[in-house]
């Protein structure tokens, strides 16, 4: 049980973080590195992050309902390998030993921090994309597959990669691929809250002060993304997410 100074600072990363997700991404190198700070393992900090961030994919969804509706044709194929990934991703981060993901962690904070500075440039390049009505075929599903086996296992920044795999092999335009990536998280987390719920080392008291703020950081970010910077937002994330990766480095030396 952490004290009272602990619970505001989870909370306050817990809004940062849906607030972010909403308009640059990247949310989760706030809240990971505050659970960290208020003393969780690097373990329990993960699977704490990933149940409490499960509400603001929820509004994720909610944004996209009708373009998630035109997206049914393609959702069935996606979702399974999602579910496939993610459960898998889920068990192979129950079998690392604490100290081994310890050591694993840096690299995959560094590893999200630069897919959060790359989403401008993939987003750029999707931009002109238009519908060819097709479903997703063999490359798409298994390209999803691996994503989200680091979506189960990590998390951070996944949204980037589930774009980027999308982008290369289902022609779509950006919103509605977006909407699709949304529904893809939505899964995957959902995913990991029931496989952490029911065999991870959660810290249900953390996960209860920092959820609730996810979505309402989520809904306050919808509607204040026209006047933020979304550039220096996105900048400021990654420079978080080194200086976190580079203290994990230090201490585990």
């Amino acid at each position: 049980m952490g004290d009272l100074g602990d619970y505001l600072a989870v909370a306050i990363a817990g809004g940062a973080c849906g607030l972010v997700n909403s308009i640059a991404g990247g949310g989760s190198l706030i809240l990971f590195p505050a659970l960290l700070w208020v003393g969780l393992p690097s373990l329990d900090a993960n699977v704490t992050n990933s149940v409490a961030t499960w509400p603001g994919y929820l509004g994720g969804v909610g944004g996209f309902r009708t373009e998630v509706h035109h997206q049914r044709h393609r959702l069935p194929r996606l979702l399974t390998a999602t579910i496939a990934g993610s459960l898998t991703g889920c068990v192979l981060l129950l079998l690392t030993p604490s100290g081994a993901f310890d050591t694993i962690v840096p690299f995959l904070v560094l590893a999200a921090a630069a897919l959060t500075a790359l989403q401008p440039v993939i987003q750029r390049r999707l931009a002109d994309r238009h519908d060819d009505g097709r479903p997703p075929g063999p490359t798409a599903i298994a390209g999803i597959f691996l994503a989200t086996i680091y979506g189960g296992y990590f998390g951070a920044a996944l949204g980037v990669i589930v774009l980027a795999v999308l982008g290369l092999t289902i022609h779509e335009t950006l919103k509605q691929l977006n909407a699709t990536k949304a529904v893809i998280s939505l899964v995957d987390c959902t995913v990991s809250v029931i496989v952490f719920g029911l065999f991870g080392p959660v810290h249900w008291d953390y996960v209860a002060v920092a959820a609730p703020l996810t979505l309402i950081g989520g809904y306050l970010g919808a509607r204040v993304a026209r006047r933020v910077n979304e550039t220096a937002l996105r900048t400021s994330i990654v420079t978080l997410g080194i200086a976190v990766a580079i203290v994990l480095f230090i201490q585990n030396t």
